[in-house]
This record gives structure tokens, sequence and C-alpha cells, in this order.
């Protein structure tokens, strides 16, 4: 019978700092801990430490070829983490850490195979919320820190999406509050010449090409020779049926959904622009036409609609410009 989770709070000092010192105690003795970052919430263990790393794909059920990030607290920890540091990546740090920017290296001898999927290259990150710097810091090391969530599923951006998704899996659980960004990082391969992002994320790649002059979007999207998560066909799926559609209005909404054997009744409209009325769907709900704010609350809206235990899920596609191609990216592979 799985365990329930505990859940710790960190609405005060005093129980921030209580909630450090039991994540790292759990963490230096191998295990795993459900955390925020501004992204998502991670599901973190030592990285230099492989049978905790490894416990992370079962509690998941995480394919074996699908690598994790590395996450750090400073440079210099970053630096320990890879075999060559780049002028680029002392640039892209400059510019863009702490924040949702993972950068793609050659690995350290010290990074476990278990992390890489076995690959030459290492995805490394420095994060921006305040709970998983204090946890780096107290421990020592860097966390391998994939989403909080059962493998392919919608990713977690509150405390309470873990539970749910990983149940007594995630033991541990601290609450930092919703996630401030809300997608997963963007992730820059800096071993090919130009540097390619190989998963869109809200550092889009004209803000990257501003820093390096040339930035190469895409990358294949395959089951094998990974180099960074998030490129599986199908992934952040929600358990309802997800489809991205334009529509004129409410009437050409219905039709489509009609044609789609969607019944209304049993499909949760997540919409932007083109607002259709309340009556006859399950529901619906509004997210700004801003691609900061859209991401903010995308997943957590996906999570809403599961729990109302909708057939359907419909989506109002986003713009194509580069500030919605992380959340363009996240949407596609939902719905795969």
């Amino acid at each position: 019978m799985d365990r329930f989770p505990e859940i710790l709070p960190t609405d005060t000092p005093a129980r921030f700092a209580a909630a450090v010192k039991r994540a790292a105690e759990r963490l230096r003795a191998g295990g795993l801990v459900a955390l925020p970052t501004e992204t998502v919430y991670g599901l973190a263990a030592n990285a230099f430490d492989a049978a905790a790393v490894a416990a992370i794909f079962v509690a998941k059920g995480r394919p074996a070829n699908n690598p994790i990030i590395v996450h750090v607290a400073s440079r210099e920890m970053a630096r320990a983490c890879v075999a060559a540091w780049p002028p680029a990546a002392e640039r892209l740090a400059d510019a863009f850490w702490p924040g949702p920017l993972t950068l793609v290296l050659p690995r350290a001898a010290r990074i476990p195979d278990v992390v890489t999927a076995g690959g030459p290259t290492v995805g490394v990150r420095w994060p921006a919320h305040p709970f998983i710097q204090a946890v780096i810091r107290e421990c020592g090391f860097p966390l391998a820190a994939p989403s909080a969530n059962a493998s392919n599923r919608l990713s977690p951006t509150s405390a309470e999406h873990v539970g749910r998704s990983l149940g007594g899996r995630a033991t541990l659980i601290v609450d930092g509050g919703p996630c401030a960004v809300g997608i997963e990082s963007t992730v820059l391969d800096l071993t090919t010449t130009p540097a390619r992002v190989l998963r869109p994320g809200m550092i889009h790649d004209v803000s990257l090409a501003a820093v390096l002059g040339n930035v190469a979007a895409g990358a294949g999207g395959g089951s094998a020779g990974l180099r960074s998560p998030g490129q599986l066909p199908k992934h952040y799926a929600p358990k309802a049926r997800l489809l991205i559609l334009e529509w004129r209005n409410e009437d050409d909404l219905k039709q489509q959904l009609a044609n789609r054997q969607s019944p209304p009744s049993r499909s949760w409209i997540v919409a932007h622009t083109r607002i259709p009325g309340g009556a006859g769907f399950a529901g619906v709900s509004v997210i700004p036409h801003d691609a900061e704010a859209f991401a903010r609350a995308c997943y957590a809206e996906l999570h809403r609609c599961d729990a109302a235990g909708v057939a359907a899920i419909i989506v109002e596609a986003v713009p194509a410009t580069p500030e919605w191609r992380g959340i363009a990216d996240r949407l596609r592979r939902a719905a795969a």
C-alpha cells in the first residue's frame, strides 16, 4: 500500500528553514524529495548517487533512455558537472542564470551514467527558485530532478499536483507555492555548432541568439540517443484527450467538436482570444493572451480539467511567434 506523502510548508522563515534542513537530510541519505523550482516541481536526488537517481526512474516509471537535468546553485558547481565550460556557456550564464535555461555540455566523469542515459553529455541548470537553491547549498552537491509526476503525464506546478500524480511514491513533498514560470526550462545544446535548442521554453531562440549570435531551432524527437528530456513525441499529457483547435465563433467550435465526435458537454474549453459562453460545455477556462501568463497557468488548468473528469480538453491554438514556441511545443506533445 502506498504511504501518504508528507507535505512540508515553507510559508514562514522558520518553516522554510526547517523544510530546507529536512529535505537536505533526506537527500544526503540517498532519498528522494519533491520540491519546487520556478519552472515545475521536481523529484530530486543527489546527482552524484547513481542508486538514488535510479530510484527516480522507478518512482516516475520513467524510460531509462530519457536523461535527467542536473540542478546547481553556482557556476562553480556547474563546472564540476561538466568536462568543458566554453565561453558561450559563460555568456549565457551571465544573461540567464539563475533561470529557466538548461545548458547541454560534455559530462564530467563524476556524473553517473543513469543521469545521462549513458550519453556523453549532461544538461545543467541553475534554477531561480529560492527553496531549491537553499537545499542545494545545504547539501553541497547538485540535484538530479526531472518533473515530479508519473512519466509522460502533466507536469506539476503545485504540491497538490505532485501528490495527485505520484501519491506515496513521493513520500516527502515541499510546498513552495505555485511555480512562477509554469513550463519546463529551455534546453540548449552547446556541443554543436551552432548551438541548438533541444527543447523550447520561455527563454526563446531570439533571446538566445541575441547572446550567441546564431542559434539553431528544432531537434529530433526520436526515442534513442536523447540529449535532453522533453523530446519524446508524446509528453506532458493529461488523462483526457487534448485537441488544439482554432475557431471563428462558438458555432464553429461546436461544429468542429461534432466532426471529431467530442460532445460539448464532455469537453472543457481553454481559450485566450475567442472565448465561448459556458452554456453546453463541461467548462470554460480563460487564460490571458500573454505568453508568460499563459505558461504560468497552462498546466494548472489542464490539471483542473483532469480533476473534473472530462473526456476532452480543447485548447485554443496559440500564436506562431517565438515567445509562444515553448507553450506550443508542450501542447503539441500533450495532444500527440
